[in-house]
């Protein structure tokens, strides 16, 4: 009897921290793709409060902006609206970057600027699968 409940025990362990990647990642958001006709990649990985905490980012409009006459606004931020509102799936006259490249400006851009952070698909998009 013994020996069966050390056994069931070591089992569940094993299960319990097996599952724990997964058990996390329920606590993680991610950037809902859903809105493309074409999703190559799995949504993207993003924690936000997480995300700004370590980047310490206290400015909304640093990713949240708003443009008018072609400058930035210092103190008006898009934080409440989704980002389709100002940038269309695809680009064109009134919308001069589209959905996706937007996404990827801002996230990789960024990165690339401050040299951290992921800078390849599959570290956003785990399940990236580019045909």
């Amino acid at each position: 009897m013994e020996k069966r409940a050390i056994m069931l025990l070591i089992i569940l362990m094993a299960v319990g921290w097996a599952a724990a990647p997964c058990l996390a990642q329920e606590k993680m958001h991610v950037v809902d793709n859903a809105i493309f006709p074409d999703t190559r990649c799995s949504p993207a990985l993003f924690d936000h409060d997480g995300h700004n905490e370590k980047a310490g980012i206290d400015d909304c409009g640093v990713c949240h902006h708003v443009y008018q006459n072609g400058r930035k606004s210092e103190v008006e931020t898009s934080e409440d609206s989704a980002c389709v509102e100002c940038h269309a799936l695809k680009a064109g006259a009134d919308n001069p970057i589209g959905l996706r490249r937007a996404f990827h400006l801002r996230c990789i851009g960024c990165h690339q600027i401050g040299e951290v952070g992921p800078l390849m698909c599959a570290e956003c998009h785990p399940r990236a699968s580019l045909h």
